[in-house]
Formats: structure tokens, C-alpha cells, sequence
């Protein structure tokens, strides 16, 4: 059985994503755009699109081409939006990076990507600098001043005067996002200009905000999530994103009284947070017409708690960053708890049976499948990984379990894929168990998301010792080498880690092992 979205199609233009997104700046011209919440600095949308004009000319004088790939690794700040959009509308490719990464983890990125430019942030430069040693680079650029780095303020220098530039939106690379996807280290996941302007034309049904609307740049702009909804949409559809470089809890509450937010886009924590945290009384959050979580399933319970705390519907989405960020998401005017929605306009999905490969009906569970026009193109320099994403390059396997109910709503129940999710970054298994193997005292390791009250989940390692060492030190280790959301948070010391016949680690044992604990 076919589900398909309850929603007529919508027609997708075969524009670039800056054409569409921009499209309006100048019926909002003197309208915020992005609020800087330190410092009260503000960009209206005729300043972004005027600033993204004169930055991609800069540009294209320093020898930035169609298809070069520019990364960027900084905490949000309203320069991301204008760095973003001058890379695009020159035809080239904007790679996100985690700031909290290691050198080893940027300088994967930049090597697997090839990276000619990059922008991020004086304090981060010497990271940077460093994870640049044999890579591709031909500049550094910094919001601020930095020695070693140009300024971004000089390409404000630009006449903003461009040259036509002919971009195959169905073919030219728009973003190289990284993600674990189905399994492994994370790989590149290539979204064309088609892809990224699909998901911003399906969203519009669903998501009602425009330009009398604000929301709270809270989540990073580097994720699929905080970039698609809090940046790239609120462009689109002329809602004022009030930009913060760092989450700090009592600020976000200070900051929806302040600027009166009207709609909430948070991961699982930040909602269990103003579920429960008493400081919430203390805030006037009458303003919030809903709160939209993502990135990671939220408990219903919790769902509904912050809906009564709060008298507003609070709404779930399901999506990867493989489908430019969603899949299915619940509509405002009916929530239904526990649920990550319906279908987005344009887009299938079917639920096939992991043992038999049958396709399942409504009310059965299995492996969720997805096709539609903001599904990836593949994985960067992975044919192995994109042919395995993929059914006869159709439909791509999530690698999650789930059903539709007689209401067309999409429960998911399970990972097949084995993502940890911490507070809805995803955290590869095997990239850590990798790191674990090169430690001197381990012979052997499996990594498997814990249950956590506030995280959602944590990375708990399972080893076994072939030297004397403490489960501290195995953690410290680990620390050191990767960024703090993939860090181990338990170890357990086995006799042996459980494997098929084949060798291959059977997470799911240790997975059972966990939650029968729980019960």
C-alpha cells in the first residue's frame, strides 16, 4: 500500500533557491529580517538581499565558480543568511559545519567536500587554520576581525552587480549537508536547488506564518532544521527570526516575552524543559500561537503536558536531513499526540516489512520508505552508501519503523538505522566504536543509544578490556577526540560483544539489554 499526503500538490517552480527565497525581499524591504538577540542588531530583508548581492560579486572577483563549495562553521548570526544566499546565487555550494567540532572532524568535512572558501568566527580561527592543512582552501573569511583571515565586512564592498549564471536546478548541488543517514561515519548529503526549493514550497500548506509572525533562531543553522525553517523559510514567507549564537533557557523564555514570538520550533529537551521548569511561570508567553519539535520523536506525554501548560497546540514533524528536512508533519489545526503528522504535499511514502520486504497497510509497522521531489540526490563520493539509501533509485529507505494510522498520521516506533539521537544531533554508533578500537587497552566495542530524561539518548559503549583501564578514562578518550554531543557518556565492561555469524555486532541485543532495565 501507497500513503500518499492528504494535501494536493503544489506546484514547484524550477528556479534556484535564492530566486525563490528572496523573491519578496523588496515587499519587505524595511521588515526584520534577522535581530541579532545580544545585541539588538537587525538586518531588514531589502538589507539581506541587498547584502547578498553585493557579498556574491565580492565573490566572484576573489574566482568563486558555479559548483565550488564554500563551508561555513559558525553559531548563528544574522551573516550566515547573507553568506548563505551569495554563495547560492553564484551557482556555488554551501557546506555546513558543526563549531563544536574537532580538527579531525572539520578537516574530514573539508577534504570530502574539497571546500575553496570557508567563514567562520575569530575564535574558532585557529581550529580552522588548522584543520585546513592539506585541504582545498583558497580563503578564510571571519565575521569580526581576525589576523590570518579576511574580514566578511570587505565583500560588503561589492558593486552587487552579477553576471547571468546558468545553474541546472535538477542537477547543480545547492547544499552538502553531513549526516549519518542510514549508518556509518557521516557522509555529504547532496540537495540540489530543486530539492531544497521543493521542501520550502511543500512546507507552505501546512506551516500558516507570514509577515506578521516571529520565531526564535534558537536552533543552528548548520542542521537541516534550524536552517530550512529559521532561516531559508522565514525568507521565503517574511516572518522576523530573532537570531541567538547559543541556547541559554531563561533567555529564550525572556526572549519570547520581549519580542512577542508567535511560533516555537524546538527539539525534544527544549520542550520537556518548558513542560516542566517552574522558571516558565515567571514569562509571558501569551504570544506563541504553537510549538513545532523535531530532529527526534517527542514524548507524548510531554507533548501534551506543555500544550495544556501552555494552551496551544504543540505539533510534531518527522523528516532526515536526506529529504531536505521533512517527511511529515502535524498540522496546527489537528494535533494528535505522539505523532510525527501527515504527509507533505508532493511527497509517498510506503511501510515494507524488514523480514519479508511486503509492503504493510495501515496500522502495521515497518520500515518507513519515502519518495518524492525533496529526496536527495545521494551521498557525496559514496556510490555503495547511495545505492544501499535507495530501492532501484525510487524510494529512500529511512531506516526508521513506524506506521499510518486510519487518519493518515505517521507514528514512528523505532530506529532501524541506530542513530543515537542526543538532543536530536545524530551520533553515529560506528564512528565511535571505531575511535574505541584505537585505544590500546579495548579489544573489541559497540556503541548503542541509553535512555536519558533529558537528552532523549546517550552514546553507551560496551567493551572489552585486553589492558587494565577505568570506564573514566575510556570516556576521557573518547572526549578528546570528537565533539561534546558525540561523546561517551557510560561505559560498560563485557566479556564479549555479541555478533551474528558473520561478525557483525548485534546492537539490537545490547539495545533490548538497555530497555529491559526501564522496566
Amino acid at each position: 500500500m501507497i500513503f500518499r499526503s492528504p494535501y494536493p500538490d503544489v506546484s514547484i517552480p524550477e528556479i534556484s533557491l535564492s530566486d525563490l527565497v528572496l523573491r519578496n525581499a523588496s515587499l519587505w524591504e524595511n521588515r526584520p529580517a534577522f535581530i541579532d538577540a545580544p545585541s539588538g542588531r537587525t538586518l531588514t530583508y531589502g538589507q539581506v538581499a541587498a547584502a547578498s548581492r553585493k557579498a556574491a560579486s565580492s565573490l566572484a572577483e576573489r574566482g568563486l565558480r558555479r559548483g565550488d563549495v564554500f563551508a561555513v562553521c559558525c553559531p548563528n548570526a544574522p551573516e550566515y543568511a547573507v553568506a548563505f544566499h551569495a554563495v547560492i546565487m553564484l551557482g556555488g555550494v554551501i557546506t555546513p559545519m558543526n563549531p563544536v567540532y574537532t580538527t579531525e572532524e572539520l578537516a574530514f568535512q573539508l577534504k570530502d567536500t574539497k571546500a575553496r572558501y570557508i567563514l567562520t568566527m575569530p575564535n574558532l580561527l585557529e581550529k580552522i587554520t588548522a584543520a585546513a592543512d592539506g585541504c582545498c582552501l583558497r580563503e578564510i573569511f571571519v565575521i569580526g576581525n581576525a589576523e590570518g583571515a579576511t574580514s566578511f565586512d570587505s565583500l560588503m564592498q561589492g558593486n552587487g552587480l552579477l553576471q547571468e549564471i546558468s545553474i541546472d536546478v535538477k542537477t547543480d548541488l545547492a547544499v552538502l549537508p553531513y549526516s549519518s543517514g542510514t549508518s556509518g561515519r557521516p557522509k555529504g548529503v547532496m540537495l540540489t536547488h530543486y530539492n531544497m526549493v521543493s521542501l520550502l514550497r511543500q512546507l507552505q500548506p501546512i506551516l500558516h506564518l507570514g509577515p506578521s509572525d516571529s520565531t526564535l533562531g534558537m536552533l543552528p543553522f548548520f542542521h537541516i532544521f534550524g536552517m530550512n525553517i529559521l532561516m531559508n523559510n522565514a525568507l521565503y514567507r517574511g516572518y522576523t527570526c530573532v537570531v541567538t549564537p547559543r541556547f541559554d533557557f531563561l533567555q529564550v523564555l525572556e526572549l519570547i516575552e520581549r519580542y512577542k514570538i508567535t511560533h516555537l520550533f524546538v527539539v525534544p529537551p527544549i520542550a520537556a524543559g518548558l513542560a516542566r521548569a517552574p522558571e516558565v511561570r515567571n514569562y509571558d508567553l501569551s504570544s506563541l500561537r504553537f510549538v513545532l519539535s523535531g530532529a527526534a520523536p517527542l514524548d507524548s506525554g510531554i507533548q501534551k503536558a506543555l500544550s495544556e501548560r501552555l494552551q496551544i497546540p504543540v505539533l510534531q514533524g518527522y523528516g532526515m536531513t536526506e529529504t531536505c528536512l521533512a517527511v511529515t508533519m502535524t498540522p496546527e489545526d489537528h494535533p494528535k499526540f505522539g505523532s510525527g503528522g501527515r504527509l507533505i504535499p508532493n511527497l509517498e511514502a510506503k511501510v515494507v516489512d524488514t523480514v519479508s520486504g511486503i509492503q504493510a497497510g495501515t496500522g502495521v509497522s515497518g520500515e518507513i520508505w519515502v519518495r518524492g521531489p525533496n529526496v536527495m540526490e545521494g551521498y557525496l563520493n559514496n556510490v555503495e552508501e547511495t545505492r544501499n539509501a535507495f530501492d532501484n533509485a525510487e524510494w529512500l529507505r529511512t531506516g526508521d519503523l513506524g506506521y499510518f494510522d486510519e487518519d493518515g498520521f505517521l507514528f514512528v516506533v523505532d530506529r532501524a538505522k541506530e542513530l543515537i539521537k542526543y538532543k536530536g544531533m545524530q551520533v553515529a554508533p560506528a564512528e565511535l566504536e571505531g575511535l574505541l578500537l584505537t585505544h590500546p587497552a579495548i579489544a573489541d566495542a559497540a556503541v548503542v543509544p541509553s535512555p536519558d530524561r533529558e537528552a532523549g539518548e546517550i552514546p553507551k559503549a560496551f567493551v572489552v578490556l585486553k589492558a587494565p583501564c577505568t570506564p573514566d578514562e575510556i570516556m576521557s578518550f573518547v572526549a578528546d577526540r570528537v565533539a561534546p554531543y558525540k561523546k561517551i557518556r557510560q561505559v560498560s565492561v563485557i566479556d564479549a560483544i555479541p555478533k551474528s555469524t558473520t561478525g557483525k555486532v548485534l546492537r539490537r541485543v545490547l539495545v533490548e539489554q538497555e530497555r529491559s532495565k526501564l522496566i
